[in-house]
């Protein structure tokens, strides 16, 4: 036992840091996608109050910038459409030269469309499947050349239930979700010699504006999601936003390749 303690504490710190809280982000640079509302606006105000400043992107830049003044000084904003993949390395190129490197990279910009699968056209799911999917690793791949170069790095992806069991009339969403999490495996096992790891968080239903207007639109889906969560109750944006903080930071330093559900219980619920 005193040969595992004595190689426990001889474990060297990552980047030389030594936080007496290994939830803050002091010292952090975090780009969330999508940062300008709902659970993105949650993400990124989690991050600040843990001590990371923050870059939130989004294409309007009104939304932008009232997201700016709500959530203070340390969060600024970059116009920009993810889904222009031929500009995202000089995106994090204009990031890294005018802020600093990046450590936390959260890919939560995506779209949703619930159609009858046999109604959907070839140019709405590649739509989705743009947005979902071909952005995401287009962004990741430009911050994780950074940040396995500098062998330190933390990339986190936005998941779903539709990853986890069929849900009906969302197909082009579930199958770029379940993709990302395909994605998260593969990189976590590329990226972890380098010190990067990568995560995915898979939200349940979370009460949002969007959200709240697609269950209303269908209260038999509203009704079913709710029985079948365990915890009787619906999330709130805050809480992606706390999970988004604990495995960015130091406290989750041994988890990589993981799906983490922050759903009441939804995926595990009959």
């Amino acid at each position: 036992m005193a040969q595992l303690n004595s190689l426990v504490s001889a474990q060297p710190q990552p980047n030389g840091q030594h936080h007496s809280n290994p939830f803050s982000l002091e010292g952090k640079l975090a780009l969330v996608t999508g940062g300008g509302t709902g659970i993105g606006l949650e993400i990124a105000r989690c991050m600040s109050l843990a001590g990371a400043t923050v870059i939130i992107t989004g294409r309007r830049e009104a939304v932008l910038q009232e997201a700016v003044a709500d959530l203070g000084s340390s969060v600024h904003y970059l116009t920009n459409d993810v889904c222009e993949l031929d500009q995202l390395d000089g995106l994090v190129n204009h990031i890294e030269a005018s802020y600093g490197p990046i450590d936390i990279l959260v890919n939560n910009a995506g779209v949703n469309m619930k159609k009858p699968a046999l109604e959907v056209t070839d140019a709405e799911f590649n739509r989705i499947i743009q947005t979902n999917l071909n952005a995401v690793f287009a962004l990741t791949r430009a911050c994780a050349r950074h940040m396995v170069a500098r062998k330190s790095g933390v990339i986190l992806m936005i998941s779903s239930m539709a990853a986890y069991y069929g849900i009906d009339r969302v197909v082009a969403y579930a199958a770029s979700k379940s993709a990302v999490e395909g994605m998260v495996k593969v990189l976590a096992s590329e990226f972890s010699k380098d010190n990067v790891r990568v995560n995915a968080i898979a939200p349940g239903f979370i009460e949002t504006e969007m959200s709240r207007t697609a269950m209303n639109s269908d209260p038999d889906r509203r009704d079913r999601a709710m029985r079948r969560t365990p915890m009787g109750k619906f999330g709130q944006p805050q809480d992606i936003g706390h999970a988004a903080v604990f495995l960015a930071s130091e406290a989750a330093r041994y988890i990589t390749g993981a799906s983490l559900p922050v759903d009441g219980g939804n995926s595990i619920g009959f």
